[in-house]
C-alpha cells in the first residue's frame, strides 16, 4: 500500500484569530459550518452529516492557535487533519491552514472541495468574504 498523500491548503479569512479559533476547536463553533451537529465527549469529537456520524480524536489542541483530528478509521496510520490559524506579522492578515490526506490523486481533489465547500460556510457563518 502506497503512503498516504498529505497536502495543505490556506485560505484567507476575515475573522479575528479568537473568533476563528471557536469555530475550528470546539463543537458548537464546528456545528456552524463543519457538520450538521457536532459533540465532544473527552477526546473524542462526532460529527454528523444527513444521519451519519463519524469520530475523531483530538490529537492536539494549542489555544488560539490550532487543532488537530484523527479520524477513528485513520488510527492506524499517520493521517490527521489540522486547522490552523496563521495571522501575517507584518498585514496581521488572517488565514486559516489546513493539512489533509488523501491515499491518491482523486481522493486529494475530493478533499480539497470538500475543505472548499466547508471554508466557504464557515465564511459565511463569519461574515467574511
Amino acid at each position: 500500500m502506497q503512503d498516504p498523500i498529505k497536502f495543505d491548503l490556506e485560505f484567507p479569512i476575515q475573522a479575528s484569530p479568537t473568533l476563528l479559533y471557536q469555530h475550528i476547536a470546539t463543537p458548537s463553533g464546528m456545528s456552524e459550518w463543519f457538520a450538521d451537529n457536532v459533540n465532544s465527549r473527552g477526546e473524542y469529537f462526532r460529527f454528523i452529516w444527513d444521519g451519519q456520524e463519524e469520530k475523531a480524536k483530538i490529537m492536539k489542541r494549542v489555544s488560539g492557535e490550532r487543532a488537530r483530528f484523527q479520524w477513528d478509521y485513520d488510527e492506524d496510520t499517520k493521517k490527521f487533519f489540522e486547522l490552523r490559524i496563521q495571522v501575517d506579522e507584518i498585514t496581521k492578515d488572517v488565514s486559516l491552514m489546513i493539512t489533509d490526506y488523501g491515499d491518491d490523486d482523486d481522493e486529494v481533489e475530493e478533499q480539497k472541495m470538500f475543505w472548499e465547500n466547508q471554508v466557504g460556510a464557515l465564511k459565511k457563518v463569519l461574515g467574511s468574504r
